[in-house]
C-alpha cells in the first residue's frame, strides 16, 4: 500500500530489477496497492520485504509531516478473503503503528487474512478441538 507515488514508483522499479511481475491498482480509499506474486524465493522475498520496510518507514515520515495527512490519522491494511479477493481494511491509527512496531507489513497482512477467513468460516463450539473433530 503507497499513499506516495513517488514511493511506489520506487518499489516498482525495485521489483522490476529483480524480474518481478507486480500489478498495481488505485485503492478504494486512497493511495495504491501493489501486488507481487506469490511463491517468491526465499532470498527474494526477504530482499522485497527489506525494501518495503525502507519505503514504508519514508511514508510514514512523509506522512507525518504532512499537516493535511496528519489531520485524518488514517491507517489500513489488505486482507485476502476465502475466495482470494482482496480488500483494504481500515485500522485505528494507534493500534496500527503498534502493529507495525512489532510485525511486519506480510505478518500484519498474514494475521488480518486470518482473522477475516475464520470470520467467513465460524467455528460452532468450543475453539480448542482440533480441525480433524470438526
Amino acid at each position: 500500500m503507497f499513499f506516495d507515488e513517488a514511493l511506489r514508483d520506487r518499489f516498482l522499479a525495485f521489483a522490476s530489477a529483480h524480474g518481478i511481475a507486480s500489478t498495481v491498482r488505485p485503492d478504494e480509499i486512497a493511495g495504491f496497492v501493489v501486488e507481487l506474486p506469490d511463491g517468491l524465493v526465499d532470498e527474494l522475498q526477504e530482499a522485497v520485504e527489506a525494501k518495503y520496510d525502507v519505503l514504508m518507514d519514508e511514508q510514514m515520515l512523509l506522512a507525518e509531516s504532512d499537516n493535511e495527512l496528519v489531520s485524518h490519522h488514517a491507517a489500513g491494511t489488505t486482507v485476502t478473503l476465502t475466495d482470494g479477493t482482496t480488500r483494504t481494511i481500515r485500522i485505528p491509527p494507534p493500534i496500527a503503528r503498534r502493529l507495525f512496531e512489532h510485525f511486519r507489513a506480510d505478518e500484519i497482512h498474514e494475521i488480518v487474512t486470518a482473522i477475516a477467513q475464520s470470520m467467513e468460516n465460524p467455528i460452532d463450539g468450543p475453539i480448542c478441538r482440533k480441525p480433524s473433530d470438526e
